[in-house]
């Protein structure tokens, strides 16, 4: 059995943030070439995995099999409000573990958020897709990662053995790129 491939996926401003002091993403990081390519990526997902406060506001996201980390479950438990989505507290059990519950073990795992649970994953990243809106600046706004704002989000990446690829222009009118940062191992 193929093991899951882990990929990250996030845009943030010029400062690294990926949403306000209030912990909402702002409309100018709502950018279409983004949408599009956020969509197209979540279409090729196996498993969505994401916090209580990240979503992806998509028509199809009802129907797409994920994974919300919550605290207010002992391990694992159905969430009530998605049927195809399980709540998971990774304090009591592992995310192999979770996404066997989930009933997805291999495929594409496509993490979506938060900051916390970008970071969880750092290690295990076979791919993170960053992209920049270069004209947008959220000076007390949430990090993307841990370690945001202290270094950059590309020097976190690095740190963790991830190297940058080729950027890719994806919104031509507000400068947003998208570089895919690949483990250097694989």
């Amino acid at each position: 059995m193929a093991a899951l491939r882990i990929e990250g996926f996030v845009i943030v401003s010029a400062d690294g943030r990926l949403a306000n002091a209030a912990n909402v993403m702002p409309d100018d990081l709502k950018i279409e070439g983004d949408k599009r390519f956020f969509t197209a990526a979540l279409d090729r997902a196996d498993l969505v995995v994401h916090g209580r406060h990240s979503g992806e506001e998509q028509p199809n996201a009802p129907k797409r099999r994920r994974i919300i980390l919550t605290r207010k479950v002992a391990a694992t438990a159905p969430d009530p409000s998605y049927p195809k989505a399980l709540l998971w507290n990774p304090a009591g059990c592992s995310f192999d573990e979770a996404s066997r519950v989930a009933g997805v073990t291999s495929g594409m795992a496509a993490i979506i958020g938060g900051p916390a649970v970008f970071g969880m994953f750092m290690d295990r990243y076979d791919v993170f897709w960053l992209s920049i809106a270069p004209r947008v600046r959220i000076p007390d706004g949430e990090p993307c990662f841990p370690g945001v704002p202290d270094r950059t989000p590309q020097e976190v990446l690095s740190a963790h053995g991830l190297v940058a690829g080729a950027p890719e222009l994806i919104d031509a009118a507000h400068d947003v790129s998208v570089t895919p940062w690949r483990r250097a191992d694989r």
